[in-house]
């Protein structure tokens, strides 16, 4: 069973490596009012309709603009080998990573 409180030993105790942050975008099939959040985990929640302000939602901007766009794909397992291959060529880049969440107004709100 969860424990809030991150004292069981599942993995939810703070880690000096850093601190986790939960972006939610406020979709409302995102959101619970029973929602347990473990004590060392930020919630951070975006303003109500905002994709823009969304890391997730720009990097996926960014694959598809630059890899996935106007593309015939053949099968199943080609979108899947060519989502894999943006997605492997993107891990590869961690500095355009950083550059997509740190474009002007994707945070300050």
């Amino acid at each position: 069973m969860f424990d809030p409180s991150g004292a069981t030993g599942n993995g939810c105790e703070p880690n000096a490596a850093g601190h986790p942050i939960l972006i939610m975008d406020q979709a409302g099939w995102h959101m619970s009012n029973t929602l347990l959040v473990a004590v060392n985990i930020t919630t951070l929640p975006l303003p109500p309709r905002s994709p823009e302000r969304n890391p997730v939602e720009n990097t996926w901007q960014f694959m598809r603009q630059n890899w996935l766009s106007n593309r015939v794909f053949t099968s199943y397992h080609h979108i899947v080998d060519h989502c894999c291959h943006a997605w492997t060529t993107l891990q590869n880049q961690p500095w355009k990573i950083m550059s997509i969440g740190r474009r002007k107004g994707t945070h300050g709100f």
